[in-house]
């Protein structure tokens, strides 16, 4: 009895969040076909009326697991490369970069819910996945335009190559990221420090007027 009347007094958010981290952790390790609401209630602590009741169904519980840890992606990043306004855009990036693996290590359960349930089951959870990695996508744009400012004194990128090499840097991370993921041997740091030796010596040969001919 006692139990239950503390349950009663938690706040609804905190017992949702609580729900929430339940939910990633299975949906994470078990994957959304595989998971199951019964598995979820007992991890939480809760039964699984209550988690009806809250989150509506198992399609509702892992589109709120996504935007949760798609927002949580999102402000890490932004958090991490803040940190460094006013320097320049390759310290920028590899702030936010560094920020970017060290969030999805201490956090690989929400990273697969990202990256590899919510985009292998459709809409519209693509469409959340899609909607964080577009932010990044623009976010890390932005650092590219502002390098190319840096170098010439104007935008000398043309605008679409621009958006092509953001693209390609976010890809490149999100792949690196899961493997970083499967070899507890990889750091952050060390994640970081490949993808901005891969990615930005690349870029500041474009930015001095070097680019590979295609046959």
């Amino acid at each position: 009895m006692g139990e239950k009347r503390r349950q009663k007094r938690m706040p609804r958010a905190v017992r949702e969040q609580q729900m929430l981290d339940a939910a990633v952790r299975t949906f994470g390790q078990r994957g959304y076909r595989a998971a199951s609401m019964d598995e979820i209630a007992e991890l939480a602590g809760v039964s699984k009326p209550l988690v009806y009741l809250y989150l509506n169904s198992k399609e509702d519980l892992f589109s709120a697991c996504i935007r949760r840890e798609a927002a949580a992606l999102v402000a890490a990043v932004r958090e991490g490369a803040g940190g460094a306004v006013g320097e320049p855009a390759d310290r920028q990036l590899w702030e936010g970069l560094r920020a970017f693996f060290t969030h999805t290590a201490e956090r690989p359960d929400g990273w697969s819910v990202l990256h590899s349930q919510a985009r292998t089951h459709g809409e519209p959870f693509a469409a959340e996945v899609a909607a964080m990695r577009e932010e990044i996508v623009a976010f890390v744009t932005s650092l590219i335009a502002e390098a190319a400012r840096s170098a010439h004194g104007d935008p000398s990128l043309p605008d679409r190559e621009v958006a092509g090499l953001a693209q390609a840097l976010v890809g490149a991370a999100e792949s690196l990221a899961g493997w970083a993921n499967t070899d507890g041997s990889v750091s952050a740091r060390e994640a970081a420090g490949t993808l901005m030796n891969f990615a930005w010596a690349g870029l500041g040969g474009l930015m001095e007027g070097r680019r590979w001919s295609c046959p």
